[in-house]
């Protein structure tokens, strides 16, 4: 399976047998490897040619132009749940029925929880930003390396509220303390903040990120494929009996719900914002609204 192959040029595939690797790269810099369906389809493609290779141990997953993901493409949020969601034949844009919100979270969180039960083992390159999806994807791998200086949170539940993402996940790899910090605030932090949590298989220099991801795939790529594989769905199971019951409804049922939401007077509506006053503005407006200053230390 070649670039090609996944049908967007944005997302990169390369496959190297002799090592046992396989490369999956965000192909998006220009929008700071952000992602619509499109993409994530291809990224799925590509895991599932992946997955049925007996000669692949390790996926490494990676962004393109120092940045690793800001997370899913919210220049159309609404452009998310397809044609449906949009009033085409009266030329009125309209909220996407409830009905269609399921359907289409159902189908997006199955790409998250495939993701986290992968057979393979996966390695996560994290420079830059790690935001929203972009920071759950870095999440959910087997090992991940962080850069120090990159930044991470969910900023999206600034706009559409904390109910968003695979919140067991969240609270099972951050701690409940940082996952509520997180998604109750929609702070973006720096990774050597929490360095020392060990959230992250390693925090490094910038400069190191590339070559200490690819030495951590290496080293699982030694390992013996076929126990791999068991030893996956062994962690599988044990994550699903002691943090993650019930996750596989409760993630897309809550970001459904949560995602339709109701502004109150004063209360910043990002997707109202951007309509009026386009993308770049909204998200300026939307970090000047929820700034909060530090109080100056006491004398």
């Amino acid at each position: 399976m070649t670039a090609s192959d996944t049908a967007d040029d944005r997302v990169l595939f390369d496959v190297d047998h002799e090592r046992r690797i396989a490369t999956i790269t965000l192909n998006n810099p220009k929008h700071r490897n952000t992602y619509d369906p499109a993409m994530r389809d291809a990224i799925a493609r590509a895991l599932d040619v992946v997955a049925e290779d007996d000669d692949l141990t390790v996926v490494l997953l990676r962004g393109e132009g120092g940045t690793f993901s800001t997370g899913a493409d919210m220049n159309n949020a609404y452009g998310w749940y397809g044609e449906a969601a949009r009033g085409a034949d009266r030329g009125e844009r309209t909220r996407p029925s409830q009905r269609r919100r399921l359907a289409v979270d159902r189908k997006s969180f199955s790409f998250y929880h495939n993701l986290m039960g992968f057979p393979k083992v996966t390695v996560a390159e994290i420079a830059g930003y790690a935001l929203g999806g972009g920071f759950e994807i870095a999440l959910m791998a087997d090992i991940a390396v962080i850069a120090r200086d990159a930044k991470i949170g969910m900023p999206a539940t600034r706009f559409l509220g904390p109910a968003l993402g695979s919140l067991h996940m969240f609270f099972h790899r951050l701690g409940p303390v940082l996952a509520r910090r997180l998604l109750l605030t929609g702070d973006i932090i720096e990774a050597a903040e929490i360095a020392h949590l060990g959230i992250f298989t390693e925090t490094c220099d910038p400069g190191s990120v590339t070559a200490r991801a690819r030495y951590w795939a290496q080293k699982a790529a030694k390992m013996p494929a076929d126990g791999v594989v068991i030893a996956k769905e062994a962690f599988r199971l044990v994550e699903q009996s002691q943090a993650y019951q019930g996750e596989e409804v409760a993630s897309y049922l809550f970001h459904a719900y949560g995602t339709n939401l109701q502004f109150a007077a004063g209360e910043f509506n990002f997707v109202k914002t951007r309509a009026e006053h386009g993308t770049k503005e909204a998200f300026r407006l939307r970090d000047e609204h929820f700034h909060v200053p530090e109080p100056e230390p006491e004398a």
